[in-house]
């Protein structure tokens, strides 16, 4: 059972392609946004997503929600014969997990949706594998991380996603969301660090495509490619976040090949992909910040070429760049720069409803963006109704269960004042009795 994940260590500012997030201040390396509100999409109606599991369409039929009974027909037919059934059925599942929280209602379910997603992970194609793959992790957060439940989707679902991951077959997209559900799944329901590493070297596997070629020139590999190295180094990273930083020294250190060497990470800078280059230079932060925490000297002989090379980046105005990733890369590389020159790690805050989610390390704010990136617009109503997550992300107890408490103890107190004023009252009326007799 994952315990508190909030630990100081490497972190990723990852900011992703996917990502919306407001970026116009190109001069600001502490800022500050708010999740997205959720959005109509195609063929779903999300009017009521803020009230976190009421019905879509503003009613009920029976008691029984309308997004329920679209969610049952969709689990049926995630095993109908017809690929393009499946992939719509799987499509709904998505939309409806991301949206609404509904862990007893999953829970009735949970091995019709996990048999349904292994088979198409296993037999399907492409779009097929890519969207059962992206289920998983939400499963995993509608079952709020129960160990039993963990276990067993660790056990069924693992061997399917890592020979998907891994097969030069398979379509570039639906191994990357296969890696992206193995670093989510293990993150959320594994902190052994003997079962993370041997899949971290997995992941290494993969993304050692971007690294530089033997003649030092960046990998050639086309932008389809480039998006998978990406994804696979994030749920590297992910997992790293769960290295104590004391082991992550001593690997590093003993060159034992479990972790790529910082010059190899460093050579994925010269991508021609920002997303790759943002994804490496994000990682080699977290790696920086883990190591800090235990040896403030933590690879100290290779800081002064990391710190020109995110310099170099941090103020690219090279003009056969979109303008859209200029900016996103310069806000990214400052943040990177300040923290390997000064220490000092970006803050950013996240407001939802009536609370924020600070962010001020840069291993809590790469888990956000993973999470992020597999809720999407419904990350706000997991941050308020959904325990585990809460408990992910260290946010505590939920706004109402603190409401209630308050409320209970303003009735307490309540109730002893009205008892201590009752008694002061008799105390009081007592004395007067007494100070009429004498007067007689």
């Amino acid at each position: 059972m994952p315990r508190n994940r909030r630990k100081h260590q490497a972190n990723g500012n990852s900011h992703n392609n996917d990502s919306d997030d407001d970026l116009s201040n190109d001069n600001a390396s502490v800022y500050s946004y708010a999740s997205q509100e959720p959005t109509a999409t195609d063929g779903y109606n999300n009017n009521n997503d803020n009230d976190g599991g009421g019905s879509p369409d503003g009613g009920a039929t029976g008691g029984f929600e309308k997004y329920e009974e679209k969610l049952l027909q969709a689990i049926e037919n995630a095993s109908d014969k017809s690929l393009q059934t499946r992939i719509n059925a799987f499509q709904v599942i998505n939309e409806t997990l991301v949206h609404h929280y509904i862990p007893d209602f999953i829970d009735d379910r949970k091995m019709t949706l996990l048999d349904a997603i292994e088979k198409s992970i296993k037999k399907g194609k492409s779009a097929e594998q890519a969207w059962a793959a992206r289920i998983i992790p939400l499963l995993v957060i509608q079952l709020e991380g129960a160990e039993e439940d963990m276990n067993e989707m660790i056990r069924v679902l693992k061997p399917v996603l890592l020979a998907t991951a891994l097969d030069g077959a398979a379509s570039y997209d639906a191994r990357a969301k296969c890696c992206q559900a193995l670093g989510l799944l293990n993150f959320l329901g594994s902190d052994d660090v003997g079962d993370l590493l041997p899949l971290m070297k997995t992941f290494e596997g993969i993304f050692a495509g971007s690294f530089l070629k033997g003649d030092n020139q960046p990998s050639s590999a086309n932008a389809e490619a480039a998006a998978m190295h990406s994804a696979a180094l994030s749920a590297w990273a992910l997992l790293l976040t769960q290295i104590p930083s004391g082991d992550l020294v001593s690997l590093v250190n003993s060159n034992n090949q479990m972790i790529p060497s910082i010059r190899k990470l460093t050579g994925m800078l010269q991508s021609p992909h920002l997303d790759v280059r943002m994804a490496a230079g994000e990682t080699l932060a977290l790696i920086l910040e883990s190591g800090r925490s235990h040896d403030e000297d933590f690879l100290e002989p290779d800081l002064a070429d990391l710190i020109e090379a995110t310099q170099k980046l941090a103020t690219d105005a090279h003009k056969y760049r979109a303008k859209r990733d200029r900016k996103v890369q310069r806000a990214t590389f400052r943040d990177v720069h300040r923290y390997l020159e000064e220490d000092i790690s970006p803050e950013i805050t996240i407001k939802f409803g009536k609370e924020t989610l600070l962010l001020d390390t840069w291993s809590l704010h790469h888990q956000y963006i993973c999470l992020r990136n597999a809720l999407g617009f419904g990350m706000n109503v997991h941050l308020a109704e959904n325990g585990f997550l809460r408990d992910v992300l260290a946010l505590g107890a939920k706004l109402d269960e603190l409401e209630r408490n308050a409320k209970a103890a303003k009735a307490e107190k309540k109730f002893i004042n009205a008892a201590a004023f009752k008694a002061r009252t008799i105390t009081r009326g007592k004395n007067r009795d007494k100070r009429s007799a004498v007067i007689n």
